[in-house]
């Protein structure tokens, strides 16, 4: 892949907080994992603006997508919840290290959004879950997804880069507050080739563009995870809405569909993770426990380099 394929930016720069905490974080996950990543190299150098979309499978699994990534050169900026940022000592971490607040609900609600924008525009590396949560899948394969990677990747000209993650879910199953952490988990992480949508580029944003460019965004994760799982998907992709599944919390549990939307899944203190057209927004406008989803909403207004390590 050539350089000019992606936004071209400034020298990344990085804080004292993000080094310190990153340095905490990933001798555990040397500890506690076994990595095996493929399709690393198709990560941009630095400054190259670009967008990561990842399946969501655990709490865990915004860590062990930020080590993957800065094991490989790049440090990245996830979209977490808001609330997260107002609590003492965690938020000022966050925000130290340059995390995305999500206003969700609010008159501040489309900041995230232009956040990203300007974060990829600048050559950051941001990091998206299109589902907008954890997988409500029962086999834990990627959901419909959500147009917000697919917005800001048209909006900026970058590539997308779909990635998929398995073997996390053995240490922290979904809503699961029990770690597993003996034996030893094998967690594979894969980097596919960037999501074609050029062809989608500079036509008008219409309910049907973005659908289709997310589309593609969850057809790629979902290819990448298939060569993780070694299974094929199913051929109809599990539906939240469609299956009435809460919007937030253990799909397991029977509770009603609203409440504090946007919850994040990043974890607080890890570096990590995440509408200009109201027909595309109403489509989606979905309550969602995670604020990795990148669903402005302006209340305003209405295979090579895979080893084992």
């Amino acid at each position: 892949m050539n350089e000019e394929d992606f936004v071209r930016g400034p020298k990344q720069r990085l804080g004292f907080a993000y080094r310190c905490v990153a340095n905490i974080v990933r001798p555990i996950l040397l500890l506690i994992t076994r990595q095996k990543w493929a399709g690393e190299h198709r990560l941009p150098p630095v400054g190259g603006g670009v967008v990561v979309v990842a399946n969501h499978i655990s709490h865990l699994d915004p860590f062990t997508l930020a080590h993957f990534l800065w094991d490989n050169g790049r440090a990245t900026r996830f979209l977490a919840k808001e609330g997260l940022f107002r609590i003492p000592v965690i938020g000022r971490i966050i925000a130290s290290c340059g995390q995305i607040p999500v206003y969700r609900e609010s008159r501040d609600a489309a900041r995230a959004y232009r956040d990203a924008v300007k974060a990829v525009r600048e050559g950051e590396c941001v990091v998206i879950y299109p589902e907008g949560t954890i997988s409500r899948d029962p086999h834990l394969w990627p959901m419909t997804g959500k147009t917000g990677a697919a917005r800001v990747a048209l909006e900026t000209g970058c590539k997308v880069l779909p990635v998929a993650q398995w073997g996390v879910q053995s240490i922290l199953p979904p809503y699961s507050k029990r770690l597993r952490l003996v034996p030893r988990k094998l967690v594979e992480v894969r980097m596919g080739e960037p999501v074609s949508l050029d062809d989608l580029r500079g036509r008008p944003v219409t309910t049907e563009i973005m659908r289709e460019a997310t589309d593609r965004i969850m057809a790629a994760i979902t290819a990448e995870l298939e060569i993780a799982r070694g299974e094929t998907a199913p051929q109809q992709r599990f539906n939240p809405r469609s299956a009435g599944v809460p919007a937030l919390g253990d799909p397991s549990i029977d509770e009603p569909a609203s409440g504090d939307a946007g919850a994040a899944e990043p974890e607080a203190g890890m570096p990590v993770p995440g509408d200009p057209t109201p027909d595309v927004r109403a489509e989606d406008d979905v309550r969602d426990e995670d604020a990795g989803s990148a669903e402005p909403r302006d209340t305003s207004s209405s295979e090579s380099g895979e080893e084992a390590r």
